[in-house]
């Protein structure tokens, strides 16, 4: 084996464990748990929390729908059914195998569909390469919008506030983004036939090729009208999430929609750092956004705001396995394969 395949190895399948592991550790070894006990059983309000569930799944089938269109403009025809199961498996695999649920996707529907596996890849990356824009976009509103809770979160360590400022400012920092975008252009300019740069073009290329699929595409509105529906759905679905424990049901009272933009967007680039379905990244930054608004709410403490994460995503990865035990299910019982 290549230094170059086992370090693939390690990024792929060692460390997003290791890094769920850690962080999961380190979210429950200062929490009460007896505390949690009391917060779980006599403050969540298990309506909301199941409301909360059932927008995810609605989210889920809004992107079954919305990648049905694109496969059909590739002259790719799969029913709605094996489509929102190829979603319901990408996230359950993702539990075990991160990064590995939309190749999973990809090959499950060519398999069924005897698809070319790279044309049904371009239209999946396409699908995800959207929701980074979505991501960027609400992002951009996030911050926005958040500057003043952002501000006075910084300022309650006046230290802190100094060395972010010291940072943003810096010179260096600035040079060395120039550097890198210099560098960046000087490669892709002068040596087009460097391997990485060939791979980096290569890539790019593909992606386009996946969202090309999009200009002109039969069911234009309704992909878009989906991919506000899908939004829309995982958004209430924090804010419903949210509104089953009291206090983080003030944060939404004191904050408003603002509040829920901003839980919803750090939560959401959480997702970007490799582990096993979000578990870990995802309580954390819920927790920081949380955060913010301790100022304004008596009692929403560090170990309250863990509580109310850690429940949330306790309750969605039993939503992905129970979703994933019916898709693998379903698969094994299938007379039907191709």
């Amino acid at each position: 084996m290549t230094a170059g395949k086992a370090t693939g190895i390690l990024l792929k399948y060692v460390l997003p464990p290791v890094i769920t592991v850690g962080l999961c550790w380190m979210l429950l070894r200062d929490i009460d748990l007896d505390e949690m006990r009391r917060v779980v059983a006599e403050d969540c309000a298990a309506g909301w929390l199941l409301a909360s569930l059932a927008l995810n799944v609605a989210a889920q089938v809004a992107r079954a729908a919305r990648w049905r269109f694109q496969l059909r403009a590739l002259g790719i025809r799969p029913s709605m059914w094996l489509t929102t199961l190829s979603v319901f498996g990408t996230y359950a695999v993702n539990l075990v195998f991160p990064r590995l649920g939309e190749v999973w996707r990809t090959g499950f529907i060519a398999r069924r569909e005897r698809a070319q596996f790279s044309t049904v890849f371009g239209s999946m990356v396409a699908d995800r390469l959207s929701d980074t824009v979505c991501v960027g976009l609400l992002t951009l509103l996030a911050f926005v919008l958040a500057g003043p809770q952002l501000k006075a979160y910084l300022a309650q360590d006046p230290d802190r506030m100094e060395r972010v400022m010291a940072i943003a400012g810096s010179p260096w920092l600035w040079g060395a983004v120039a550097a890198c975008v210099a560098g960046a252009v000087w490669m892709l300019t002068r040596r087009p036939t460097n391997k990485l740069v060939a791979r980096v073009r290569g890539f790019v290329a593909g992606l386009w090729e996946g969202f090309a699929v999009l200009k002109g595409m039969p069911g234009l509105g309704w992909w878009l009208l989906l991919t506000c529906g899908l939004w829309a759905s995982y958004f209430f679905g924090l804010g419903c999430a949210l509104m089953a424990f009291p206090l983080t049901a003030e944060v939404l009272a004191t904050g408003g929609l603002t509040a829920l933009l901003i839980c919803f967007v750090v939560s959401s680039l959480s997702m970007a750092v490799p582990s096993n379905g979000g578990i870990g990244p995802y309580q954390w930054a819920l927790m920081w956004a949380l955060s913010l608004y301790a100022p304004a709410v008596e009692g929403l403490t560090w170990n309250y705001t863990a509580i109310v994460a850690n429940t949330i995503m306790a309750a969605t990865t039993i939503m992905l396995i129970l979703l994933g035990i019916l898709t693998f299910g379903w698969i094994a019982l299938s007379p039907s394969r191709k």
